[in-house]
């Protein structure tokens, strides 16, 4: 993911920063606990996409 493409993205529902986890090719919006997928490199900034983040992800990111 494009540094300075992260930098301008915001989560589509509270315009907070999100957070790239690269292993499983999301980006995360602590504010929601939701994950958008990024597929071939393209973010899909849908809600009707994203997951909700289970309890214990959640967890880790709030530490």
């Amino acid at each position: 993911m494009d540094k300075k493409l992260l930098d301008i993205l915001a989560c589509p529902l509270c315009k907070s920063s999100l957070i790239y986890d690269k292993d499983k090719q999301e980006l995360i919006c602590k504010a929601d606990n939701l994950a958008f997928p990024v597929r071939d490199g393209i973010p899909v900034m849908l809600e009707d996409e994203a997951r909700q983040l289970g309890f214990e992800e959640s967890q880790v990111l709030h530490k």
